[in-house]
């Protein structure tokens, strides 16, 4: 059963082209499943012989426990995702999943900071001019000023920034390009610290990427989280800002000052509007 997991996953990653995090999660998801389904039914040998009872009452089972509504129903999903897989590549003659509902997930509107927090909190790095600090005001103002995901930010290759003509060349989900525009104020912090931050950071002349932790090396999710909360914390503003905090923000913002829907799921890089619409109703509620 292993195997077919495992067929699963890397469908996900090569026909797919899912983000390492997004397979991480299906992996531990349905690993999670599969250690259930050994642990209460040992008779099951093939996924051709499971039931909707059995899908059933793993549902059941989920919802006992002390998970979130939307866990569980990302957990569901996977379940439901692989057992459409198998069906599409003949492992198994009919989906017990086909009749599971997915549990109902109440959409929760994107926390967001007011335009005078994003201030405080862009500002904070400045306190000092160190190489570490130049960064870091490069970072804030870069995840920002283009709504950029975390994965995206942190995958950067000094080669995207393109100064001349101030934008920056996202590649995102997909492999999607997004060309990204950039201020002159986020240029010129940009600037700085590509001349005077960046080499003082630098341990290898072959690194390419364009953010650089203490050691030298591409900077890490969870060490642009950890940037992220400092910093936060910093500006009086607690620990509840994330990355993603400030892409609500940039959307919200953006929308607030009259951009057009379309184009904030463009520089988003959303596949489809649908999801881009959530920040409409956050701005028609602060109305």
């Amino acid at each position: 059963m292993e195997d077919q997991l495992l067929a699963f996953l890397e469908f996900l990653s090569n026909e797919r082209n899912y983000s390492a995090n997004t397979i991480a999660a299906y992996r531990n998801d349905l690993s999670q499943f599969l250690s259930w389904l050994k642990t209460n039914y040992l008779e099951l040998n093939h996924w051709s012989d499971i039931s909707f009872k059995v899908v059933s009452e793993y549902s059941d089972y989920l919802n006992q426990q002390s998970y979130t509504a939307s866990s569980v129903a990302r957990k569901v999903a996977a379940i439901k995702s692989f057992f459409h897989f198998l069906l599409a590549r003949g492992m198994i003659t009919s989906d017990p999943t086909a009749k599971l509902d997915s549990p109902r997930v109440k959409k929760r509107l994107p926390q967001t900071l007011a335009a005078e927090d994003v201030e405080r909190l862009l500002e904070a790095p400045s306190q000092k001019h160190s190489p570490k600090n130049l960064r870091d005001a490069a970072l804030l103002k870069v995840l920002y000023e283009t709504g950029m995901r975390v994965t995206e930010v942190v995958s950067l290759r000094v080669s995207d920034v393109n100064l001349d003509s101030s934008a920056i060349y996202c590649p995102g989900k997909d492999n999607r390009m997004r060309e990204l525009p950039l201020d002159e104020q986020t240029r010129t912090i940009i600037s700085d610290y590509l001349e005077n931050g960046r080499p003082h950071l630098l341990k290898d002349k072959t690194e390419t990427a364009l953010f650089l932790n203490h050691r030298g090396k591409q900077l890490t999710r969870q060490g642009l989280w950890l940037i992220i909360k400092a910093y936060a914390e910093q500006a009086g503003l607690g620990d509840a800002v994330t990355p993603h905090t400030l892409r609500h923000s940039f959307a919200a913002h953006r929308l607030n000052s009259g951009t057009e829907l379309r184009e904030v799921q463009q520089l988003l890089g959303h596949a489809n509007i649908s999801t881009t619409q959530i920040y409409s109703q956050l701005y028609e509620e602060q109305e």
